[in-house]
């Protein structure tokens, strides 16, 4: 691959990709809250699908490593736009969407989006890391501060530290939560048309595996599966993990040529 990106334009933001090409079904990165493309799962990943002879595909979020755009104009509706426009420009055949945190919730969003249990629809499976879905609403509202709520109400942001970015705090936008709420998943059976499986740390601090949990209540119409790693916390990225990753993803991939 090249060492600079390709830029997509999605509406009027250039967003960067990155794409080895190859055989399929393609794996397709989707990052979470503040993560870029060349993060170390994402590069797993990247080898991953260099040995199995598989194309790839991941891109950056508007306001996120290499693409353009401000972060805080960006919300969960942006970003999932900006994904199906990498997916349609970028990617041919059937694919297994590979979501961690908040890319689960943006994976499971262009689920409904794309697959409607049609003879071709391309996604093709799921592996979801530490997935988020509606973590505005589920995990972060009832914890919200009195501050925070004020800051939201009088400033329209907070901003707060975390473990991951000590120097540079995260600022979420009231915008961000109203958009939030417009993308809820667990709300009602989720068909994904295809098989899931999730990998979920039990020992969490951000998303806890209860989360995971109720979604594979959502999910109960589907091929679901959820492996809990009892010592793993949110990243999943010590070396058994990644390598608990690699075994997943390549099992699914080879499913999915059995199965098509």
């Amino acid at each position: 691959m090249s060492d600079k990106p390709e830029m997509l334009d999605v509406s009027g933001t250039k967003i960067a990709v990155r794409r080895r090409p190859g055989g399929n079904p393609g794996l397709v990165w989707l990052g979470g809250y503040r993560s870029d493309m060349l993060g170390t799962k994402a590069e797993r990943l990247d080898a991953l699908a260099a040995d199995l002879g598989l194309a790839y595909t991941r891109h950056d979020y508007s306001g996120h490593g290499e693409s353009g755009g401000a972060f805080t104009d960006g919300t969960i509706s942006t970003w999932l736009a900006q994904s199906i426009a990498v997916f349609e420009q970028y990617t041919s055949g059937p694919q297994i969407l590979v979501g961690s945190s908040m890319g689960g919730w943006i994976a499971l969003r262009m689920v409904q989006e794309l697959n409607k249990g049609a003879a071709d629809d391309r996604i093709a499976g799921l592996v979801l890391l530490a997935p988020a879905p509606d973590f505005t609403v589920e995990l972060m509202e009832p914890e919200l501060t009195e501050a925070q709520r004020a800051d939201l109400e009088t400033k329209g942001y907070f901003e707060e530290f975390s473990e991951y970015s000590p120097d540079d705090p995260n600022i979420f936008t009231k915008a961000f939560f109203d958009d939030g709420r417009k993308n809820r998943v667990l709300t009602e059976p989720l068909d994904t048309f295809c098989p899931v499986h999730i990998l979920q740390g039990m020992a969490d601090p951000d998303v806890p595996h209860s989360h995971a949990q109720k979604l594979m209540e959502f999910l109960g119409k589907d091929d679901a599966t959820l492996t809990l790693v009892k010592d793993g916390d949110h990243r999943l990225s010590r070396p058994q993990d990644l390598d608990l990753l690699a075994r997943t993803v390549a099992a699914m991939a080879e499913r999915v040529r059995k199965d098509g």
